[in-house]
């Protein structure tokens, strides 16, 4: 397929950048990264459109999250491989000097294309922003691609894509032998001038040649840990003390403006009582089985049953009164 693009072209450009889209944009929404990535005009910016537009947004998309999401994604990857070709050839530019870099879907995407098996030419170095792979963290990769440096950042905040998978995605890459550098920063599913200074500063590195390779960090203990089907029994219904579960979805304004409390209940209250959190999109036979109509709802459950039940964004002391709890100052 033949894809739509904007060239930003620096005054010193010698080599590519790529930077593809996330899910409802379009071919202009990574353009205003060029000061932060490179204010001195080394690269030729090119920046593509995804194929087909995004239901209930004014953009576009490169494959579908839902149904046959690996094979939308493998065929973006055909398109975006041919598409990095033309303009390499066009703009009279190596693509082993490229660097792969994109947001979200477009960040899986530049992930794969710059990874995955396959008879291609593998870029310089890989910066992929809050990245969807759809085909899960432990992505294959091919074995002459494990020079290929990255730079894997998310937000730990974000509603999105769980930070999770990223720290997953970056401790793979690095134990198969990629250079890898993780990032993470408090921010939601968006790029942040402190993650595009990390990003300058892993690109003037690479273009040295110099792959920055890191340790990647042990996860944070987690105040609010997510609790799955499978395991809803032993936390919830068998725990020996009292189990606050948040009700929740990655799409509810009002449950992102809730964590915040039930994160702080957690704290003051540990030893006392459990708190976790159930995605009601992972785990619909848990939000069926207790009635999970609105959300946020903050669940008090003892003795294997649900006791009380909160709807709604509440401050702290409000929701503990409700859950029949003795509040603390």
């Amino acid at each position: 397929m033949a894809l739509i693009a904007n060239i930003v072209s620096g005054s010193e450009a010698s080599r590519l950048l790529l930077l593809v889209h996330g899910y409802g944009a379009d071919e202009r929404d990574l353009g205003g990264l060029q000061p932060y990535l490179d204010a001195e005009g080394k690269f030729a910016i090119v920046l593509p459109r995804g194929p087909q537009p995004a239901p209930g947004s004014p953009g576009f998309s490169w494959y579908d999250f839902g149904g046959d999401a690996v094979g939308g994604y493998v065929e973006a990857l055909t398109a975006l491989d041919e598409f990095v070709d033309e303009q390499c050839e066009a703009l009279g530019f190596k693509r082993s000097e490229a660097i792969f870099g994109g947001f979200s879907q477009g960040g899986g995407l530049a992930l794969g294309l710059a990874l995955l098996p396959g008879e291609r030419v593998r870029p310089a170095g890989v910066l992929a922003m809050s990245p969807a792979v759809p085909l899960g963290p432990e992505i294959d990769i091919a074995p002459e691609a494990r020079t290929v440096p990255v730079l894997v950042q998310h937000g730990t905040n974000d509603p999105l894509i769980p930070v999770k998978s990223s720290r997953r995605l970056a401790r793979h890459l690095r134990a198969s032998g990629v250079p890898t550098v993780y990032r993470e920063y408090p921010m939601e599913h968006q790029v942040a001038i402190e993650s595009l200074r990390d990003a300058r500063a892993w690109m003037d590195q690479v273009l040295a040649g110099e792959p920055p390779d890191e340790a990647i960090p042990d996860d944070p203990i987690e105040l609010v840990p997510a609790v799955t089907t499978a395991e809803w029994e032993r936390e919830v219904l068998r725990s020996e003390t009292p189990v606050i579960v948040d009700f929740w979805a990655p799409w509810c304004g009002p449950c992102r403006q809730v964590s915040p409390v039930v994160e702080t209940i957690a704290a003051m209250r540990q030893g006392s009582y459990k708190v976790v959190k159930v995605n009601i999109d992972d785990e619909p036979q848990i939000a069926q089985q207790y009635d999970v109509q609105s959300i946020p709802m903050i669940a008090m459950f003892r003795d294997g049953r649900m006791e009380r039940k909160v709807v709604g964004a509440k401050a702290r002391q409000q929701l503990e009164a409700e859950l029949g709890m003795l509040v603390i100052p």
